[in-house]
């Protein structure tokens, strides 16, 4: 008869938010810290970042990040940040849409599907009905590159997603409703571990290391994979 696995929570009795157990962090909406825009026009909450380890040039400040995921509240119109040798993917998760103006060329940017451009270009935003929310990927050219992609968990079946080489995985919670099952150690019997976490809309699961993540539950989620430059 095979063994029942066990199932705890992710993170279970550690009180910082940013939990981790067998290369999985959960990372809470209501704690991210909030950082300035870059031209002092709002605030973003940062979800995730890693900093950069050594310059390419001497020339290239050390100071900044390889990558960056964060969520921001965009409710007033006009130009988008600078940002020189960085890509970035933008997904709207609220709001009725926006229409990006990249280096003069007009971008409708509809919910839910991601638009990437250089962080480069002279960018500059128009918003079609009030306020929006977005989720925003940045990289930093040469040293990491993003892709974004919108998929729906469904209660008839089990969505599993996992890293392949080198990788970071974020999967994002766009609506509440979904759990998240980790690979754990196994037991003192040999018995395979789980761990489980429920996610409320825009929690994060940051995963790196082998075993895949099953998403159970009716809604949507955001997939992010980050691959470093080689």
């Amino acid at each position: 008869m095979a063994r029942l696995r066990r199932r705890k929570a992710i993170g279970q009795g550690e009180g910082n938010g940013r939990r981790r157990r067998m290369g999985v962090d959960v990372l809470r909406w209501s704690e991210y810290p909030s950082v300035p825009w870059k031209n002092s026009g709002g605030v973003t909450r940062e979800v995730a970042a890693d900093a950069m380890r050594a310059p390419l040039a001497p020339a290239e400040p050390v100071a900044g990040f390889d990558w960056r995921v964060s969520v921001a509240d965009v409710d007033t119109q006009g130009p988008f940040s600078s940002f020189p040798g960085i890509d970035r993917v933008i997904t709207l998760v609220e709001g009725e849409g926006m229409v990006l103006t990249v280096d003069g060329t007009r971008q409708p940017v509809a919910r839910l599907a991601p638009f990437s451009f250089s962080g480069d270009a002279a960018t500059d935003c128009e918003l079609k009905a009030g306020a929006v929310r977005d989720l925003n990927v940045m990289t930093r050219r040469g040293r990491a590159t993003a892709h974004v992609q919108i998929l729906p968990v469904t209660a008839a079946q089990t969505l599993t997603v996992a890293c392949t080489g080198g990788e970071v995985l974020l999967v994002m919670a766009v609506t509440g409703g979904i759990t998240v099952t980790a690979p754990g150690a196994p037991d003192t019997a040999g018995a395979p571990d789980t761990a489980e976490a429920a996610l409320g809309r825009l929690d994060c699961v940051r995963h790196e290391g082998p075993g895949p993540l099953a998403l159970r539950g009716d809604g949507t989620v955001a997939e992010i994979r980050i691959t470093p430059a080689h």
